[in-house]
């Protein structure tokens, strides 16, 4: 394998066994060659939110199904508007794309599309996020919403080799009520997701306005996770590190601008899963060319590639690697790349317990006490406490019009 990721024991449960590797062949291979490379290598997505992968031919789909009136003619034409400028332009049609969803079978048909296509950009672990104010706030029961996702995802084992797991996100614009509300809703169901994150509008709504949720999610024994940095400033990462205390920092890409920052992030190594082609459709960077992935990866720090709301956006995974992979150069033999560069972009995960760039363990440093090795697969943890080692990217107040009618 040219990079990316092996196992011992092929999709064990526990998904301890996850390692990146590198071929030392890697920097003569041929410019040509490599989108054929990067497609076929196996890959872990653990940015991707369910929701934004509604196509708009399952949005029609789904509102005939459901009696749904929708304020477009066409797919084409639903296409045509997914036109975004910043962050919010782009929620107030992805909340309205998720009003069609009324059903448990509605959202295990969503999460299906959704692992079909992840299985042949050769993804063997994904880890999703899903919305459940986003539902509950229509009516649509906690119980239709997980139990939908979560039998794709148990489908998605036997079926298609795929490994599969749950997130559950608060949505920042909303109350911190809201969202122990929703978490009390959800523990019923509390074997069926591993953990919890923050998404929706980032800029006005810093992470210290959960920090009480995400520490009784921590006393629950929930993974946490939170995305920050990508419109939001570098502040909003050191709130989720030092106030919500998470794993895993979802896009991060404004932690450049911060050189302390950078350095924490790299020291303790702290992932950021990164989002370029939807960093480009949401204006982040003017040019993929411009993205600072590279940057990211050549001061240490560990990245990886993921598609994020790809219906929306235009890639998923393998569009993710070669694009950004052709645009950013990542390849080239410039000082502090190459190897670690590509092994990082493919792959960020490291074997339980291993030790960081400065010596030290998960177990051994305060910040990073829950990023302990999970049983042995044998063992079959419930859903809450699988995690891929050392990774861990509308409601009530939707913006706007961003709810379509039933009929």
């Amino acid at each position: 394998m040219l990079c990316g990721i092996t196992t011992q024991q092929q999709f064990a449960p526990t998904m301890t066994d996850f390692r990146p590797t590198y071929d030392k062949s890697f920097d003569r291979i041929a410019a040509d060659r490599l989108p054929a490379l990067l497609r076929a290598m196996p890959k872990a997505e653990l940015h991707m939110h369910i929701e934004g992968s509604l196509e708009p031919e399952l949005i029609f789909a789904l509102a005939q199904r459901n009696g749904v009136s929708i304020p477009y003619a066409s797919v084409e034409e639903l296409r045509k508007a997914y036109a975004f400028t910043n962050l919010q332009s782009f929620l107030d049609i992805y909340y309205a794309g998720a009003s069609v969803l009324l059903k448990e079978q509605d959202f295990y048909d969503m999460a299906w599309a959704y692992l079909e296509r992840a299985a042949a950009d050769n993804v063997v672990h994904t880890e999703m996020f899903f919305d459940p104010q986003t539902h509950t706030a229509r009516g649509v029961p906690m119980e239709t919403v997980v139990n939908g996702l979560h039998r794709a995802c148990t489908d998605a084992r036997s079926k298609l080799g795929v490994s599969a797991a749950l997130i559950l996100c608060f949505l920042r614009h909303l109350s911190e009520e809201d969202a122990f509300e929703t978490l009390e809703q959800a523990l019923p169901y509390r074997d069926k997701f591993i953990g919890v994150g923050l998404d929706s509008s980032e800029v006005g709504h810093p992470p210290e306005k959960f920090a009480r949720v995400f520490a009784r999610c921590r006393e629950l024994g929930f993974h946490l996770v939170a995305h920050a940095g990508e419109e939001g400033p570098p502040e909003y990462v050191w709130s989720a590190l030092d106030v919500l205390k998470v794993e895993r920092v979802d896009h991060g890409v404004q932690s450049t601008k911060d050189p302390e920052l950078m350095k924490r992030l790299a020291k303790d190594r702290i992932p950021l899963t990164v989002c370029p082609l939807s960093n480009l459709k949401l204006c982040v960077f003017p040019d993929l060319s411009k993205h600072n992935l590279g940057a990211l990866l050549d001061a240490g720090l560990v990245a990886t590639v993921n598609s994020d709301d790809p219906a929306y956006f235009g890639g998923y995974m393998n569009q993710n690697f070669t694009e950004t992979f052709a645009a950013t150069g990542l390849t080239r033999n410039r000082p502090g790349s190459s190897r670690r560069t590509v092994s990082r972009a493919a792959s960020s995960t490291r074997p339980p317990g291993a030790p960081t760039s400065s010596g030290s363990t998960p177990s051994s440093r305060a910040s990073d006490r829950r990023r302990r090795a999970a049983p042995p697969a044998a063992a079959s943890p419930p859903a809450h406490r699988r995690w891929l080692p050392a990774t861990p990217s509308a409601s009530p107040a939707a913006p706007a019009g961003a709810e379509w009618r039933r009929a």
